[in-house]
């Protein structure tokens, strides 16, 4: 990803994705220091699975690749991040659009700095609850960095 890229115009890129422009998915905001992102998958009839509810596939892409984006911006230079595994939980039925947010914390970045000083690999699981406006629990999304 080039440094240079504002996080708003990424945000513009990734709303024309095709991944996320076909299923409905759209980023609502990056914040400018790129500690947080906030996303909605809105249910349409082509997002949809056999029984009319949200698509599971489309619950896990919403997510995807928030994670590393933010983490790897927040560090900065000097840093690899990659995915290294996911999981979700599915909870409810998705009946309605629903939204995920991720935050970076101060406390999230100084253990990640410190559990790589000497160059070493650290793996972090970081979760990200997927809900309606009324905050109903839809999904839970486990991603490992």
């Amino acid at each position: 990803m080039p440094a240079q890229i504002s996080a708003r115009n990424l945000r513009r890129i990734m709303n024309l994705w095709p991944p996320f422009l076909f299923c409905g998915i759209r980023v609502l905001e990056i914040g400018d220091d790129w500690r947080y992102a906030r996303v909605v998958l809105r249910k349409r009839w082509y997002n949809r699975n056999y029984v009319g509810t949200q698509y599971g596939g489309s619950l896990f892409s919403m997510t995807d690749p928030f994670w590393m984006l933010l983490t790897l911006r927040c560090l900065g230079p000097g840093f690899i991040v990659w995915d290294q595994a996911a999981a979700i939980d599915f909870v409810a039925p998705g009946r309605e659009d629903v939204h995920a947010e991720f935050c970076i914390s101060d406390a999230m970045l100084e253990d990640l700095r410190a559990a790589t000083v000497g160059g070493e690999k650290c793996l972090r699981w970081y979760e990200t609850p997927i809900r309606t406006s009324d905050g109903q629990l839809i999904a839970t999304v486990r991603k490992q960095l």
